[in-house]
């Protein structure tokens, strides 16, 4: 058993401070996300058509759990406990943007002032991400 647990071994060792090299993150997704938010809920407000509207909240909603998914995955998988620790605001930021993108955010409100305050947090969490890609 020992000479096939020794064949078998990893004979290089690959370590990165993420789940894959970098390059795959970028809070880019969940910005394009939130200005197509913002953009709907401007277009709802000047829009009377019922069916439109209908349209227009369902769509909201979807692309708000896009925006939730795409900051939980930043959060979790690529920020790590050294970022926390220089950045200690993160934990609290990463909070307050999913939130933003929830039911008591974009996800339930049709105001685009809940899109530009999901902007503004994605904004915050996005000089943060490449200030980490910088040193």
């Amino acid at each position: 058993m020992r000479l096939v647990s020794r064949i078998l071994r990893p004979r290089v060792e690959a370590t990165a401070h993420c789940d894959l090299p970098c390059g795959v993150y970028d809070p880019a997704q969940a910005r394009i996300e939130a200005e197509s938010i913002k953009a709907i809920q401007e277009k709802y407000q000047a829009n009377e058509d019922p069916e439109f509207r209908e349209r227009a909240v369902l769509i909201k909603e979807q692309r708000s759990e896009l925006v939730k998914h795409h900051l939980w995955v930043l959060w979790t998988d690529y920020f790590k406990p050294p970022h926390f620790e220089k950045y200690p605001e993160l934990h609290d930021l990463f909070n307050r943007a999913t939130k933003a993108a929830g039911a008591a955010g974009t996800k339930g409100s049709m105001d685009p002032a809940a899109g530009q305050n999901l902007l503004d947090l994605i904004a915050q969490i996005d000089k943060i991400f490449w200030e980490t890609k910088q040193g």
